[in-house]
């Protein structure tokens, strides 16, 4: 986390169970509630932004697909990348239709 950003506080209701784990985890490792709270909900942002990153990325490829035609078939892929494993510098296959 980056120390000195201005911040807002944020009211979240929590259920008790997960309040008292969230206590216990934060009493173990000699750290504050809060502390542990925003550290989840950073990995937890980081992880989702990467995954939205991910499928937005899908998506254009898709619609490349979609309007051009070109692609690999998993074949060519599978023999381009054991090529590789073997250690030979070969370029990727040139897409098709």
């Amino acid at each position: 986390m980056q120390q000195n950003i201005a911040t807002t506080p944020a009211s979240v209701k929590l259920p008790n169970p997960l309040r008292e784990r969230i206590k216990s985890l934060a009493d173990a490792r000699n750290q504050s509630a809060h502390a542990i709270m925003l550290q989840a909900i950073e990995n937890y942002v980081e992880r989702e932004e990467k995954r939205e990153a991910l499928r937005q990325e899908a998506k254009a490829a898709h619609e490349h697909y979609m309007q051009t035609g070109l692609h690999l078939t998993n074949a060519e892929v599978v023999e381009w990348m054991d090529k590789i494993i073997q250690g030979e510098k070969v370029p990727m296959p040139k897409c098709h239709i």
